[in-house]
């Protein structure tokens, strides 16, 4: 249930490069111009915190953080961790400071992780134990993710079924929450008993397109342009601290992660070019996976040439069926 004493705020989500950052700006443009509603755009996007992680995350670039405010960006080093509690707290506290300046708070992002955990609050989960992740990593190194991949079908066939099975990340979380609890992780999340109240939005907007091969074209054109603009530079910069390696979240980003691990393996950036833009590919699919499970979230076909004008007539009709004081600054 969401606390009525909470921030009203607008979301925006979709998968890696449905034009989310583009939406959201034409958004914050039109509504400061035709509804005189200032905007203020809050990142939810577990790559976006990390600090010296430009290119290959498509953080916006200088002008378009003009267009509106942002926040939770660059928050944090790419040798520390950033977790889905953290970023409840830290969104709301971004709401509140937002609304109390009269302006509405529009969040925007592809992590669904973040998404689900505002939306439907947060449990009594596990914290991280590092003996058992040392433990099932080591396993790993043995047999291979895919072999623990097929271990968690058989304890966590939920779970399992939406992770691939080189998600190291989250198939080790997944039996880490296991072991810890004799409890699958998808009791955790199906459980509500446990849980910290969530807080819904006045609507979620969905960008998905309606055929896939568009979004893998744009996938394809966006990661070319962001080689161009020095993203293979940058991942051997990151390289050269000497303190950060392909086991940190940070570094396990997609298409890091590639271009990480084909640097050590001495591939030619067309090898872990094509890995990259596989995983980024699996990495939509999960997204439009977790967004089919909102089905309250109203959706607009990224790929068609009205999308963002659908887009801003949604907003338009969910504010107004807000009162007029929620924003002291909107006329």
């Amino acid at each position: 249930m969401t606390d009525a004493s909470l921030p009203r705020y607008l979301a925006i989500a979709g998968p890696t490069a449905s034009g989310k950052t583009a939406a959201a700006l034409a958004l914050a443009e039109h509504a400061h111009q035709h509804w005189q509603l200032p905007v203020e755009i809050v990142s939810v996007d577990s790559a976006l915190v990390y600090r010296q992680m430009d290119i290959g995350t498509a953080k916006p670039s200088a002008e378009e953080l003009v267009l509106a405010p942002h926040h939770l960006i660059n928050l944090i080093d790419p040798l520390e961790s950033y977790s889905a509690a953290r970023f409840v707290q830290d969104a709301r506290a971004a709401m509140q400071a937002i609304q109390s300046r009269g302006h509405l708070p529009l969040l925007v992002g592809g992590t669904m992780l973040y998404f689900k955990a505002l939306f439907e609050g947060l449990n009594d989960m596990p914290a991280t134990d590092p003996a058992i992740r040392a433990q099932i990593e080591q396993e790993a190194l043995r047999h291979g993710w895919p072999a623990l991949h097929a271990r968690l079908q058989q304890v966590d066939a939920t779970t399992a079924h939406r992770l691939a099975p080189n998600d190291s990340q989250r198939i080790g979380r997944a039996l880490e929450v296991w072991h810890q609890t004799g409890k699958p992780l998808s009791h955790w999340h199906a459980g509500q008993d446990s849980r910290l109240g969530g807080h819904m939005p006045l609507a979620l907007l969905s960008l998905e397109p309606s055929d896939r091969g568009w979004l893998h074209q744009r996938i394809a054109l966006r990661f070319d342009a962001m080689l161009a603009a020095g993203f293979e530079a940058e991942v051997r910069q990151l390289r050269q601290r000497g303190d950060l390696d392909v086991s940190l979240p940070s570094i396990r980003c997609v298409g890091y992660r590639q271009a990480w691990e084909g640097m050590d393996q001495g591939e030619p950036v067309a090898i872990w070019r094509e890995k990259a833009l596989a995983a980024t590919r699996q990495l939509a699919k999960r997204q439009l996976t977790w967004l089919r499970s909102m089905p309250w979230r109203q959706t607009i076909a990224c790929d068609q040439p009205d999308a963002i004008g659908q887009l801003i007539r949604h907003a338009a009709d969910a504010l107004q069926r807000e009162p007029a004081s929620a924003w002291p600054g909107r006329n």
